[in-house]
Parts: C-alpha cells; sequence; structure tokens
C-alpha cells in the first residue's frame, strides 16, 4: 500500500552538468546510418542535387539529393553569412541607416545588418562568401590551341562559379553544441581545425601562418568551407589537388590559392578523416522527500490485519508504540496521481518517531 505526500518547490533542487564525448570518423563511416554526417555542395547557379552518398556503387553520385546545389548555397548565405557580404576583410557590413518622418514614414534603405547569423563571440569572425563567377587559366591552353575546349577553357581560361562545401552533423551526434577547438577535418587538399572562435583555418606546411577558410557554427553542427578570401597562398606548389583562383599556379607567391578542387575533396571524397568533440547538459535533479516525526507510523500493508477478524482489527503489535514501518520503494507521481518514476531502496528503512527521516531521489534527465 502507499502513503501520499506533495512536495513543494524548496523540495526539489536542480543542477545542471555538462559532459562531453569525443568523436572521430573516417572515410565511409561519416555517411553509415548510425552515424550519418552529411556533406553538400552549394553552388549558386547550379540547380542539381548535391553529391551523396550511393552505398550500392560504394561511391558519391550528383544529383540525387533532395537539396539543389543552388539551394543549399543560398540557404547557407541567408543563415550565416548575410551581414557580411558587403563588408571588408570579412568584418560586417556598415549599417544603412534609414530616415524616419514624423508620419511615421521611412525613406532610404532598411537596416541591411538585420540578421542574425549565429557568431559564437562577439570579435571579427571574418567571414568570406564568394558571390561572382572568375577565371582562372587553365593549363597551357592558348588562343588556337586544339586542346582549348571551346566553351569550358577558352583562350585558355575556365570560369567557375562561387561554390562552398558543407558538412553537417547530427543534432543528436553533437549535442547542444560543437567543442570549440575540438573540430579536426583533413582531406586530400589538406588539413582543418577549428580556432574556438567559430573560424575554419586551413593548415599551410610551407606558409607560416594558416589561413581561413571556412567557419564552424558550434550551435548548429555546420562547418562551411568557403575557400575564406581564395588570394592567399596554401604553401603548395603546383595544381596538387586544387586551382589557383587568380592567376596561374605559378604566379602566386607562396604557392597555390585554395579552390574548387578543394571544396570537392571537402564535400565529396571518401579519404576524409573528421573528428569532434560533443557537449550535452544533463540536468540532475534531486527530490528531498522528508517524513516528519509524526507522518507515515501506521503500516497500510495489508498482511497487518488479523486474520480472525472481519471487521478490518489489526495486529496488536501495530498498536504498539514501539511499531515502526519500514519504506522499501520511494514513487514519483504526477497531479494527476499518475506514476513516473520508482525508487527502490538498498534495504528497508524504519521511520522514526522522534525525528524526521528525510531519502533523497535524484534523476538525471537531458
Amino acid at each position: 500500500m502507499a502513503a501520499y505526500k506533495t512536495l513543494n518547490s524548496q523540495d526539489i533542487i536542480i543542477s545542471p552538468l555538462e559532459v562531453t564525448k569525443a568523436f572521430n570518423f573516417s572515410g565511409s563511416q561519416l555517411i553509415s546510418t548510425d552515424i550519418n554526417i552529411q556533406r553538400y555542395t552549394g553552388n549558386k547557379f547550379n540547380t542539381t542535387g548535391s553529391a551523396v552518398w550511393d552505398p550500392i556503387s560504394n561511391a558519391f553520385s550528383t544529383g540525387s539529393s533532395e537539396y539543389s546545389q543552388s539551394q543549399v548555397y543560398y540557404s547557407i548565405e541567408q543563415l550565416y553569412y548575410r551581414n557580411y557580404l558587403s563588408g571588408s576583410n570579412g568584418e560586417v557590413q556598415p549599417i544603412n541607416r534609414p530616415s524616419f518622418q514624423p508620419d511615421g514614414v521611412v525613406i532610404g534603405k532598411v537596416d541591411g545588418n538585420g540578421y542574425f547569423n549565429y557568431n559564437p563571440t562577439d570579435l571579427n569572425p571574418q567571414k568570406y562568401w564568394p558571390t561572382s563567377s572568375y577565371e582562372t587559366t587553365v593549363g597551357l591552353a592558348s588562343y588556337g590551341d586544339p586542346n582549348s575546349l571551346y566553351g569550358q577553357a577558352l583562350y585558355g581560361k575556365e570560369i567557375k562559379s562561387p561554390t562552398v562545401g558543407v558538412l553537417s552533423i547530427p543534432k543528436a551526434m553533437f549535442g547542444d553544441y560543437i567543442q570549440p577547438k575540438s573540430l579536426k577535418i583533413s582531406t586530400d587538399s589538406g588539413s582543418y581545425y577549428d580556432d574556438g572562435e567559430g573560424i575554419l583555418w586551413r593548415t599551410s606546411p610551407n606558409v607560416t601562418a594558416s589561413i581561413v577558410v571556412g567557419n564552424v557554427i558550434y550551435e548548429h553542427g555546420m562547418v562551411v568551407f568557403t575557400g575564406g578570401t581564395r588570394k592567399e597562398a596554401t604553401g603548395e606548389s603546383g595544381s596538387l589537388y586544387g586551382d589557383a583562383e587568380y592567376g596561374d599556379q605559378g604566379s602566386v607567391y607562396g604557392g597555390r590559392t585554395v579552390g574548387l578542387n578543394d571544396v570537392e575533396n571537402f564535400t565529396t571524397t571518401s579519404n576524409i578523416t573528421c573528428s569532434f568533440s560533443s557537449s550535452f547538459t544533463i540536468y540532475e535533479t534531486q527530490y528531498k522527500c522528508t517524513i516528519a516525526e509524526g507522518e507515515f507510523n501506521y503500516s497500510l500493508n495489508p498482511t497487518t490485519i488479523s486474520g480472525s477478524s472481519n471487521d478490518g482489527t489489526v495486529y496488536n503489535y501495530v498498536t504498539s508504540s514501539f511499531f515502526s514501518p519500514f519504506v522499501t520503494t520511494v514513487g514519483m507521481y504526477n497531479n494527476e496521481n499518475e506514476l513516473l518514476a520508482v525508487g527502490k531502496l538498498a534495504q528497508p528503512l524504519p521511520t522514526s518517531r522522534n525525528t524526521d527521516t528525510t531519502i533523497l531521489v535524484n534523476i538525471d534527465r537531458q
């Protein structure tokens, strides 16, 4: 049998506890059904689907994604980069201040940076977003060269559309947010890491300083590879796994710049490793169940009723001043008296007629 007592707000203590867990995946592990880390290509003018993993052919297939490349491009732009399209050096754009007339009519431009772009700090986020097509030199092709394909490499040049890469980690895996400074990604193009301020850097082996190539949105589990300004040299010579975006490979001092091949390696290659730490907040709720000295001193157990009595008379020992019921189980009920949780004591606990008895029930939840 059960006896009920209402808990007050002072009987409940909620304490948050932050826990972390490290993950490390490589190759096709990223897109397995139990992990499901997705990668997308965003292209301003391409309406076909992003490349997705085909488990039958064990390779990436283009065009089968539910999101077109242009959808990916414009969605990421508005969510994370809208305030920075007109800024210089990756800084926020100047405010276009409108003028307000006495009658409430607004004249002029409305504020252009009214978007919330999920920046982790108030420091300069260095957000660069490719918006225009550009041309690059293609090999040694020149005017009249039969190897220069008309429409693709006209007069030794190739037009390339603004393209970005996106890596999306499921909410169930990163929890509340990705732990800053925990993200590391490696592809054929190079190695990438976050600096704890939401900036994705590329390790450049032959250059003193690393270069900015994107951003990390910790609270959304999103890694955006934009290529940065695509003007800094990577420290690598030649066209290995990338293109020169502004001029010939050999004309870039300090090696090639970040190119579309780097984006492709970020989004489609199976030769990739990704490691990060998740952050989960667990709330430890402690319920203080106090039995006062004058409460619950009478047992409701049916075995205390005398078998020779038909009127519910209990055995004599139950009415003795030395009788003390034992508590074995604590149940937690809602306002509708529905049982929500049960706690079993390690051993029966006798109640006291002289002092209060307190039982602490701890429940962890997210």
